[in-house]
């Protein structure tokens, strides 16, 4: 698990430095506490994963990896009012790609709701669960504060009969929805809240996906997660800080249930990325308001839109490897992420010549009818990648602010009686430029020296400025799409009234970039840097075949310096 312990010190003795949970487990194998290691990610399948879910992803099974042990997936659906198959299909996928490798070994909770009831039986039967008919409001009430104990509930001590008889009740669909709930027996007085006599079943008459309408009560996740890694054989319940404070309920669960050699809930800190969205329920509101077009909006972090974007799995697992593994809470920059994928982009990544707000450019003394191929390197940096053609004609395309009339000191670009290099191709003289009534540029004029061909070995004169081009005559008319962050940096994430603070300017849409022409053949996640501009990737939801989308996955320019290890 090297690669996730976000440090690459090593000790005198050349061995890596090795993360507080790694250092745990090594103890409790050492001990004989277990003989091997098995873990899991058991995601609610109420929304899509994001970036943050794939630090659990990657670690979970790392670990597992790494100590040649097994790797579960388990569905936590044990709530059917918010659970979708929709958002099964998407975890699923989102785990695959990642590269978390679960063999065959997908579970869900409701493959263990029999055991889960009959562990509830095995309570009331030791006198540690009853029936409560409190209200939610009741509840509460009685439940105290942080710095108040609990009360009491009135049905604490009713016995064991009663309790048995009232929980059949609650199972056969006798009591309505919030009628009566099944309390675990354990401290209304205990300074930690999650010890009062916590709910471990509540009744919920609702048609669930798996189990169709044989339960009308559902456990509760702190009840039923403990039990479903026991049954599972998970030695390592490895989970985020917010769990901190229900470890004593999960500990208390599967020793009262009785089960033994019991899993070991280990926290670790959440990843938390600045002036990005990750709440659910924020996600699911601007998808329903259509602010978004789906839970893979490449504006998002799911891991479904970064996929869509054009992220890779490696990039994602490079950005958790620096974020690293540690108890205590931190936030990294966008920036990070973003330069884990040029990182990861750089040697694989053709660079292509894309336009993206094109003017006509004219050489007046190239032959009018000629085209001549001209070879380029796919990436100079990696020449295994080879080279391909490309037509160049008399009529080409260049960027708009490739060109100014009146250019400002140190402007090395086109401009009246200007000489730049044309990339991979010739030298070019501005001659002037042609403008429609608004005053519009519409075409920009030059001549060529045909001696200066790339490649051709002139060591003449020396130009300042090279721009790109594409040929419009075999020029590809494709939609590119610019992202920007979909919450507006300067005022934070959050208005004073809980909003989000959007941007209104998160997305720019081209519809009529100039690209050369093999990349009118591209196809769904294929990757490019478009010379200039950035790396971009082929939209999956929205591209045709023969009209590639094309979103910007991130621009060339980098303001994150990785910090010194």
């Amino acid at each position: 698990m090297e690669e996730m312990t976000g440090s690459s010190t090593e000790e005198k003795n050349n061995t890596p430095s090795r993360n507080f949970i790694e250092q745990e487990i090594d103890k409790d194998l050492r001990d004989g506490v277990y003989t091997t290691v098995h873990t899991r990610f058991p995601p609610e399948p109420n929304g899509f994963l994001h970036i943050g879910h794939a630090k659990s992803i990657l670690l979970n099974s790392g670990i597992a990896k790494e100590y040649g042990g097994k790797f579960n997936m388990r569905f936590d659906d044990t709530n059917p009012t918010k659970e979708k198959s929709e958002f099964m299909d998407s975890i699923i996928r989102d785990v695959k790609w990642l590269g978390a490798d679960y063999e065959d070994r997908l579970f869900h909770a409701s493959d263990y709701f029999d055991q889960m009831y009959e562990n509830a039986i095995k309570l009331i039967k030791k006198g540690k669960a009853y029936v409560s008919t409190l209200s939610a409001d009741e509840m509460r009430e009685y439940r105290g504060t942080l710095t108040e104990p609990g009360k009491d509930d009135p049905d604490r001590n009713r016995s064991m009969e009663d309790n048995l008889r009232m929980f059949e009740e609650m199972k056969s669909g006798e009591v309505p929805d919030g009628g009566m709930t099944l309390r675990a027996k354990i401290d209304m007085k205990s300074p930690n809240i999650n010890m009062r006599d916590p709910i471990i079943y509540r009744v919920a008459h609702m048609t669930h996906a798996r189990t169709g309408d044989k339960w009308c009560i559902y456990p509760m996740y702190d009840f039923a997660h403990p039990i479903e890694d026991a049954i599972e054989g998970i030695t390592h319940s490895l989970c985020t800080l917010e769990f901190e404070d229900h470890r004593p309920l999960y500990d208390w669960v599967v020793k009262e249930c009785g089960y033994v050699n019991p899993p070991r809930q280990i926290e670790f800190a959440k990843m938390y990325l600045t002036n990005v969205v990750t709440g659910k329920r924020y996600i699911k509101k601007l998808v329903e308001q259509g602010i978004v077009d789906g839970w893979d909006d490449p504006r998002l972090v799911t891991i479904a839109a970064l996929r869509r974007r054009g992220f890779t799995p490696e990039s994602i697992r490079m950005f958790v490897e620096l974020c690293g593994i540690s108890k205590s809470q931190s936030s990294a920059e966008y920036a990070m992420l973003e330069y884990c994928i040029r990182e990861d982009l750089k040697p694989k990544a053709k660079r292509m010549m894309a336009v993206l707000n094109p003017v006509k450019l004219i050489i007046d003394n190239y032959p009018e009818n000629q085209t001549e191929m001209l070879e380029i390197e796919n990436n100079k940096e990696v020449s295994e990648m080879g080279m391909r053609q490309i037509p160049f004609g008399r009529e080409l395309y260049i960027e708009r602010d490739d060109f100014m009339e009146e250019p400002p000191k140190k402007y090395f670009r086109l401009f009246p009686g200007n000489e730049v290099r044309l990339m991979n191709a010739y030298f070019v003289t501005c001659t002037g430029c042609v403008k429609d009534a608004e005053g519009n540029i519409t075409e920009v004029h030059c001549t060529y020296d045909p001696q200066t061909k790339s490649g051709s070995g002139f060591e003449g004169r020396k130009v300042k400025g090279t721009i790109h081009w594409v040929s419009a005559k075999e020029a590809v008319n494709a939609e590119v799409r610019l992202y920007e962050n979909i919450i507006d940096e300067e005022k934070g994430v959050y208005n004073e009234d809980g909003s989000l603070n959007l941007n209104p300017d998160s997305i720019t849409v081209i519809h009529d970039a100039k690209l050369e022409p093999a990349l009118g053949k591209a196809a769904a996640y294929d990757k490019f840097q478009f010379v200039r501009n950035g790396y971009f990737c082929v939209d999956c939801k929205d591209s045709e075949e023969n009209r590639p989308v094309f979103n910007r996955i991130v621009s060339l320019k980098s303001s994150f310096v990785l910090p010194k290890q």
